[in-house]
């Protein structure tokens, strides 16, 4: 698959970039995708989550009325749970969500992304991007260059720079990773990839390795 290399203002430099079949053109995972895109929701998770049982509320252990006569159930503890303000019955408690998987499936499951998003016309090889102060406008044009403005995008930079992060981190539909970062789930969550040159050649380094 051969795409032009843009400018920053939409234009053809006249280079062309030559994408793997072996990535953008392989026959899609789906079970791959569910199982990566579950993982990484899962780490997302804090799972601090946790409610008090009966015998952590505060409350007196006194039997509260006499066993028979009352016409009523019996009832032991305020502490129970059908009492308000009793423990909770099997609620939750702090757990890690999070699981493994092998480093293979995560390869396929993003390998299989990329061929959707090539599939759809959704990718665009863009010359290197590079700003001198971090700006929310510098980042704002880049887009609008590319039409990409009302869109949400992933831009996937090379190597790691500062001032095109923090210029994109204002806007909520703008996403700005680096190569060795990239995840199914964002790339799915992405209306347009934005490869720039530098990228194309790490990310079939890292993916076919």
């Amino acid at each position: 698959m051969e795409l032009a290399v843009l400018k920053h203002n939409g234009e053809d430099t006249g280079r062309r970039v030559n994408l793997s079949d072996d990535i953008f053109a392989i026959e899609p995972n789906d079970h791959a995708i569910y199982l990566d895109v579950k993982q990484y929701l899962a780490n997302q998770r804090q799972g601090t989550h946790k409610s008090k049982e009966r015998n952590e509320v505060a409350g007196s252990t006194k039997k509260i009325k006499k066993q028979k006569g009352t016409g009523g159930a019996r009832a032991g503890s305020l502490k129970s749970p059908v009492f308000r303000g009793g423990g909770r019955v099997f609620g939750p408690k702090p757990r890690d969500y999070s699981f493994k998987l092998n480093k293979k499936l995560k390869q396929l499951a993003r390998k299989s992304a990329l061929t959707y998003k090539a599939k759809d016309n959704s990718v665009m090889v863009l010359e290197n991007v590079s700003f001198e102060t971090a700006k929310t406008k510098n980042y704002m044009a880049l887009l609008n260059g590319l039409s990409l403005s009302d869109k949400k995008t992933l831009l996937v930079l090379p190597e790691e720079n500062k001032n095109v992060y923090l210029s994109s981190r204002n806007l909520p539909k703008a996403k700005v990773v680096t190569v060795d970062s990239v995840n199914t789930y964002e790339l799915l969550n992405a209306d347009n990839l934005v490869l720039c040159e530098g990228s194309v050649s790490k990310l079939e380094t890292l993916l076919l390795k």
